[in-house]
């Protein structure tokens, strides 16, 4: 045997070596694929996770914040509005606007037609099924309804037709309905103010500038709320065609409250053409009757023609005048004082101090106070008065308040002046808005008179409106019986009264329209169960005005503690 040389054992060696790290290597790489491998499976199941991770965020978000996904493209990622919201005194809303929509088809994505419009009939019957199938063999993208609420939107949405588009829009949404439906107004399909507040001020409200401020009128929502309730009552009542009412502040003019019946909701956007629905305390003109004396009263005295103590004597039963012959409804003393003259409200009694005073200072009286101008509000919606012929009788019938036409807001206005200082004051719906006419028409001594006089009104054995003395409130007033003016003879029986009258701070007016003698309703009169004799303002608007002082009175903040007792009330001068 041949021996192995040193040579061959290194060569031998070397092998060894070689082929050990080879196989090493060979683990080593094996090794490092497998972690390169691991390291992948991790990375795709990091990745995968987090998939679902932002799934699962993205649908719990959806799940929890409710989003309109109907034809999303159509749509505004942001809602600006173009008018500003309307408020009441207390910042309740009254008018704001709202995102809604127009429901349109387009014809060439209609599969079925037929079937199509089998699910309008069903769903839809108030829809017109024959125009809208000739609208859509027409191939021409149309409307298929105006102005829908979530409601029907979803109704629409659910028939799972991609040929029904929404398009939206911006409405006015008025949260009251009818309730504020002569003040506030309406807009059109533009956005564009068309009546009452709304077209009045429809720059301010469309002014960007002043996107999150609201207009603030002076108006009350409860009040408002109060009196239209029991005015309705009052119209069922004494099967009246209509009435309104007003409720102002004697010292600055603010409107809390207007209402005008009947009303309308201005939620539905329908032509009102009915002269029922006027604005009978801004627009409509009447003749409102003996309130008028309460002027004449006030004319005497302010001139020193007379005091409230001074006995008219001789007082006739009737005064003719031309062909007219003026007399009282009832029989009265021969001789009066002016203070009775009021009170019991005598025809003859005012025609008689009306020529003591002449002509010329009550023309004066009338020109100052613009009551035959139509009247300053923030509303298009006025009246205009007729204009006044001096020709003979005149002067006697303004007296007693036959001859003269006004509106319910002008001659309100005054009564606040008469009770106020003698301060003449401009009404306003708006809040914090200067009233810049501060004309005085009467001293403050002449207004005193009237307070008290107006008081005995309510709350003398003789006075016309017992009915609206209500413990602790002190109401004054005085009522009127008359025709409106103008081709139909229309009966108005209205009461102003002002409240407390130690320091009067409103002024309240309640008018009906063609009231009838209610010969079921059993009356509480100065403690006695009654019925009503005539159909006069002192047995329904007056009856009226005692139960809404009843329930405003509290919201007003005039209660017993806070009104002077009677006796401090009568020497008030």
């Amino acid at each position: 045997m041949k021996k192995k040389s040193k040579k061959d054992n290194n060569i031998n060696q070397s092998s060894f070596y070689f082929e050990d790290y080879i196989e090493t290597n060979r683990k080593n790489k094996k090794s490092k694929h497998s972690n390169n491998l691991q390291d992948r499976i991790y990375l795709l199941f990091f990745f995968f996770f987090s998939l679902i991770l932002i799934f699962s965020i993205k649908i719990t978000f959806i799940s929890l914040n409710k989003k309109d996904f109907y034809n999303l493209e159509e749509q505004k990622s942001k809602f600006f509005l173009l008018r500003r919201d309307i408020v009441d005194r207390n910042g309740f809303v009254i008018s704001r606007n709202i995102n809604t929509f127009h429901v349109a088809v387009d014809p060439k994505q209609v599969k079925d037609k037929k079937k199509f419009l089998v699910k309008l009939k069903l769903n839809f019957p108030e829809l017109k099924i024959d125009e809208i199938k000739k609208k859509l063999n027409k191939d021409k993208y149309f409307r298929i309804k105006k102005r829908i609420d979530q409601i029907e939107k979803e109704k629409f949405w659910a028939l799972g037709e991609k040929a029904i588009k929404f398009e939206p829009f911006q409405a006015r949404m008025y949260t009251h309905g009818n309730l504020f439906s002569h003040i506030i107004g309406q807009v059109d399909y533009d956005n564009y103010g068309i009546s009452g507040v709304e077209k009045y001020f429809d720059k301010e409200l469309k002014n960007k500038l002043l996107h999150d401020k609201p207009l603030k009128l002076t108006l009350d929502s409860n009040i408002q709320y109060i009196i239209d309730k029991e005015l309705n009552n009052a119209i069922e009542t004494f099967k009246a065609t209509g009435g309104g009412a007003l409720l102002l502040n004697a010292n600055n003019g603010e409107i809390l409250s207007l209402v005008s019946l009947p009303n309308f909701n201005i939620n539905h956007r329908s032509d009102i053409k009915d002269k029922k629905y006027i604005n009978k305390i801004t627009k409509g003109v009447y003749e409102l009757g003996s309130i008028f004396k309460t002027f004449t009263i006030a004319l005497a005295l302010d001139h020193q023609i007379v005091e409230t103590d001074t006995i008219i004597k001789d007082i006739p039963k009737k005064i003719r005048c031309s062909v007219h012959e003026i007399t009282d409804l009832k029989e009265h003393p021969k001789d009066l004082t002016v203070e009775e003259i009021l009170v019991r409200s005598s025809n003859v009694g005012s025609v008689v101090l009306a020529k003591k005073i002449g002509e010329t200072k009550f023309k004066n009286f009338i020109n100052r106070t613009k009551l035959t101008k139509s009247p300053i509000v923030e509303l298009e919606e006025v009246g205009t008065p007729h204009k006044i012929k001096w020709n003979r009788c005149k002067l006697e019938t303004i007296s007693f308040g036959h001859g003269i036409t006004t509106t319910p807001l002008q001659v309100t206005a005054l009564y606040a002046s008469m009770i106020n200082g003698g301060k003449l004051i401009t009404p306003s719906l708006v809040k914090n808005n200067k009233n810049s006419e501060q004309k005085i028409i009467i001293s403050k001594k002449t207004s005193n008179e009237i307070k008290n006089i107006l008081r005995k009104v309510v709350s003398s054995e003789n006075g016309t409106a017992s009915l609206a003395d209500k413990d602790g409130y002190y109401v004054g007033g005085k009522t009127g019986t008359a025709e409106s003016y103008g081709n139909t003879r229309n009966r108005i029986n209205s009461f102003i009264s002002m409240f407390p009258s130690h320091k009067p701070k409103y002024t309240l007016l309640v008018m009906l329209e063609n009231p009838q003698l209610n010969n079921d309703l059993v009356y509480n009169y100065r403690g006695t169960k009654t019925k009503a004799p005539y159909n006069t303002s002192g047995w329904n608007s007056v009856y009226i005005t005692g139960k809404i002082i009843e329930k405003i009175g509290p919201i007003l903040a005039i209660n017993n503690k806070e009104s002077t007792p009677q006796h401090v009330v009568e020497k008030i001068n």
